[in-house]
């Protein structure tokens, strides 16, 4: 495996997990693609007050972000993160015939995310230091550093916030059938309070100034070279 050339050089591990993790995120525009479909959905269905033109709206503007990518010939990787979740909400809402049902999926996602991360910090093998090991070929290697390990840990309980915050937030209002509700809580409480996790994050990590080569996470790296 080659590590991506367009992969800029750091001096400090900080510089190069905040780089990560944004990337890994997609950045801005990837987070408000993944919005985009239950907003257009929430739209139609506010209008119509019926199940199948809101989906027919989700759908559709998922596949049109789909299409502007390919287009601009960049990839659709971010919008197959927002395409995915939306078809498989789509199906169970489909299915049921409840609207509400078509934020299930991401309701129980989050909750899942949320449990997970706090469970790898307990074992102490957090969530985001595996998704900055895999960023550079070797998922495990970062374990052997407890630096790594500690600073991880902190940034994972940091995402952590936001998924355990939707999943408490929203389930109530899932069950109570409140979808505008359901909607303007999901936007609410999607890219911008990911970008308020990041944030937090990016001041967390201006502190440090852990040299590079002196990482398990430089020596990850240039082995896939």
């Amino acid at each position: 495996m080659k590590a991506d050339a367009a992969t800029p050089q750091f001096r400090y591990v900080e510089e190069f997990v905040r780089y990560q993790l944004s990337k890994s995120l997609g950045g801005a525009r990837g987070m408000i693609e993944s919005a985009l479909p239950f907003i257009a959905f929430t739209i139609a269905w506010v209008v119509a007050r019926q199940l199948y033109p809101a989906i027919a709206a989700a759908v559709g503007v998922a596949l049109l972000m789909a299409v502007i990518r390919l287009v601009q010939r960049q990839s659709i990787k971010y919008v197959v993160q927002a395409v995915i979740p939306t078809a498989i909400a789509v199906l169970i809402a489909a299915r049921t015939g409840r609207a509400q049902d078509v934020f299930l999926p991401g309701i129980l996602y989050n909750g899942a995310l949320a449990a997970l991360s706090l469970v790898t910090v307990a074992i102490g093998k957090p969530l985001v230091g595996f998704i900055i090991g895999a960023a550079v070929g070797d998922p495990t290697e970062w374990t052997k550093d407890r630096g790594l390990v500690k600073m991880t840990s902190k940034l994972t309980l940091v995402l952590a916030a936001p998924y355990l915050t939707r999943f408490v937030i929203q389930l109530p209002l899932f069950l109570a059938g409140q979808v505008v509700l359901l909607a303007i809580a999901k936007v609410i409480l999607g890219w911008p309070m990911l970008i308020a996790a990041l944030t937090v994050i990016g001041l967390m990590l201006s502190k440090g100034q852990t040299p590079m080569e002196n990482s398990p996470l430089a020596r990850s790296r240039d082995q896939t070279v």
